[in-house]
């Protein structure tokens, strides 16, 4: 009678108890010490190759090869066979175990170069990372080498996005979320968004510029002539391409953000295949950047709607300043000169009109009306009435001016 002995294998890490991860003996082989080296035989499995679409990544190992990786950080044990007694620590490989280390630099990205340190350093500068970006650029070029670079002997792209969460807690930035491996969250989305809300704001100012603007110009001593007219006709245009950035800076804001794995490079577990994401979760805590985000998206809106307003509502805002200006009938021997005006557009124009009119030698008071077109000036009757510095003085202020009665 023949008997047969099966010997199990071993799955679970004899230190810690955890269920190691797949690894290929060509990253044993790679990553041991030389004296350690030759107790591996030698493997001919590769998980490094490229990928239907040319790009050059790692795929997760479907099948046992016989040594299983360690990931835990309260373990020393790096690699252990599955079949025997056989296990290798730390301190028997050539390089640092960044997965299992809690302080110091922390290697992440073997292949291209990312720490902890380096991670820490750009987010303490620019207040992102850009780890995520780069690696996957250059996962398409040169390609890379993760099976004979990285301990786990598998794709970096999850462990940076954990420890970028980890580098955010330990500078405690919890307020800013992690970079996503979604085309949500690259930099060009970023920058769209930042483009739509300034266009929005700068566009809406030059809608209402017309307004303004010879206001400004005023207050300087500068002439506005010609400038409110030649604004206010492309006031419409300016109106469109506000709402235009708007609607696109609503969208970039609050359009589904999605997060699903990068084919052929094997960043998921098997379990997240069906679309799931892969990247680490974003950091829970009172303000993300989404939501600041969407404040600043609802501040740009009331900017913007303030901005594109501003003509309707200025005159009640200088309504106080209009009134002091006002023509009364203060003495029998005033005289009361109407004079039409052409080219004013909002009521900052009457205001505006009434300072430049009262600062004539000679002029008591003055009342300009928008909407009649119309400014009525208050002169000394036993003077004569100072036509034409007053008509200099509306041409400089930007309008032109026809007396029309005298009074």
């Amino acid at each position: 009678m023949t008997t047969t002995t099966t010997v199990e294998k071993r799955l679970l890490c004899p230190s810690c108890g955890k269920k190691g991860k797949r690894v290929s003996t060509a990253t044993v082989q790679a990553l041991l010490k030389d004296e350690y080296a030759g107790e591996v035989l030698s493997g001919s499995q590769s998980i490094c190759e490229p990928t239907a679409n040319g790009d050059s990544g790692c795929t997760p190992l479907t099948n046992d090869t016989g040594w299983r990786f360690c990931d835990s950080p309260d373990c020393d044990v790096v690699y252990f066979a599955e079949d025997s007694g056989t296990i290798f620590t730390k301190a028997q490989l050539r390089v640092s175990v960044g997965v299992k280390e809690k302080t110091g630099e922390r290697p992440l990205c073997y292949c291209f170069g990312h720490t902890m340190g380096s991670i820490k350093k750009k987010l303490l500068t620019t207040g992102r990372s850009n780890a995520l970006e780069d690696i996957r650029a250059k996962m398409k070029d040169p390609g890379c080498r993760c099976e004979t670079e990285n301990p786990s002997g598998s794709c970096c792209l999850g462990n940076v996005a954990k420890g970028i969460t980890t580098a955010q807690q330990e500078l405690n930035m919890n307020h800013t979320t992690v970079p996503s491996n979604s085309e949500s969250s690259t930099p060009s989305t970023s920058r769209g968004e930042l483009i739509a809300k300034v266009g929005t704001v700068i566009s809406a100012i030059m809608a209402s510029a017309c307004c303004w603007l010879p206001l400004v110009l005023l207050t300087v001593g500068v002439s506005g002539a010609g400038i409110a007219a030649t604004l206010e006709a492309y006031r419409p245009l300016f109106m469109v391409v506000t709402f235009g950035f708007l609607g696109a800076a609503f969208y970039f804001t609050y359009r589904p953000k999605k997060c699903v794995a990068e084919g052929g490079h094997g960043c998921c577990a098997p379990e997240a295949a069906s679309g799931a994401a892969c990247s680490a979760p974003a950091t829970k805590s009172r303000f993300s950047i989404m939501a600041f985000n969407k404040v600043m998206l609802w501040v740009v809106t009331v900017l913007a709607v303030a901005f594109l307003l501003f003509p309707k509502y200025v005159g009640f805002f200088l309504a106080s300043e209009a009134g002091e200006n006002e023509t009364t009938a203060t003495s029998p021997l005033d005289s009361r000169t109407t004079i039409a005006i052409e080219g004013m557009t909002c009521e900052a124009c009457s205001v505006a009109l009434q300072k430049a009119i009262k600062g004539v030698p000679g002029v008591l008071g003055a009342k300009v009306d928008f909407k009649k077109g119309q400014a009525v000036v208050s002169t000394e009757a036993d003077r004569t009435f100072p036509k034409d510095e007053i008509v200099k003085a509306i041409e400089q202020a930007g309008y032109n001016g026809t007396v029309i009665e005298t009074k």
